[in-house]
């Protein structure tokens, strides 16, 4: 694999997440070339513990060139505890406008499906079809998706793939009978942004799971006041519109209060 990007060697790869929907997680890259402005969690962390020191060496991403030697030595130690893998909470697996991203990806999750390890995978960029070739119906795979208007997208993720050509890239692989999600996270409150939520539901109604989340980390959330009557229907229409399609679905720990 011929790397284009500059690289950062790990000691360690696979770690238990507390993230409350997942299991284990790999983060086999530092840094994302998507530049999301909401602000992105991943890049405040990745900040605050001296992984990068600016928004500009963040859009420079780093790859771990050892990733699949440090598999290969953690997987028998680790195999029967985890139940999935994700990839990954602090950057993106699919990352636009870096193959060697993709390509080691897709290594990795071949490795976890020759381990019969379920993987579980979220991005802003686009599927290749090289993925449709790793035969594993237990795995998931996911995009994130907040709107459907493109003047939003590139506000707030502006080197991120368009929507439309990410909801198609997931319907590929949903027609080809993998199992495909969607993260409604962080979705934002009318005085960003005002839109019709259950439209892009409709857009979206093939997947088989949707997680729902509202924006954190961001001072105009404050600022709106009815921000948590928002969210309650939010959550009330989402829920509706899941069971009505036989979609499993999941709201995020604090956006739902009574």
């Amino acid at each position: 694999m011929m790397l284009d990007i500059k690289t950062i060697k790990r000691k360690s790869l696979l770690y238990k997440t507390q993230v409350e929907y997942a299991d284990y997680t790999i983060n086999h890259i530092i840094g994302c070339s998507h530049g999301c402005l909401y602000p992105c969690y991943a890049m405040q962390m990745s900040k605050r513990f001296g992984r990068i020191a600016s928004y500009d060496e963040w859009l420079k991403p780093r790859i771990i060139p050892n990733a699949l030697e440090l598999l290969d030595k953690e997987i028998p130690r680790l195999k029967h505890k985890i139940n999935s893998v994700h990839l990954c909470f602090m950057s993106d697996p699919f990352m636009m406008g870096h193959p060697e991203v993709t390509d080691l990806s897709l290594e990795i999750i071949d490795k976890l499906h020759k381990n019969a390890i379920k993987t579980t995978t979220l991005t802003k960029g686009l599927y290749p079809y090289k993925l449709s070739q790793i035969k594993n119906t237990i795995n998931e795979y996911g995009i994130t998706l907040v709107s459907l208007d493109e003047e939003h997208r590139k506000n707030f993720e502006p080197n991120s793939s368009s929507y439309l050509e990410r909801i198609n890239s997931l319907n590929e692989l949903h027609d080809l009978g993998f199992k495909t999600w969607v993260s409604m996270e962080p979705y934002p409150t009318p005085n960003i942004f005002t839109q019709d939520l259950l439209l892009i539901l409709e857009k979206i109604s093939f997947v088989d799971k949707i997680v729902f989340g509202r924006l954190n980390y961001n001072s105009k959330i404050s600022k709106y006041k009815d921000n948590q009557t928002f969210y309650n229907n939010c959550c009330d229409q989402l829920i509706r519109f899941c069971e009505d399609n036989d979609i499993e679905y999941y709201i995020k720990k604090g956006t739902y209060r009574p």
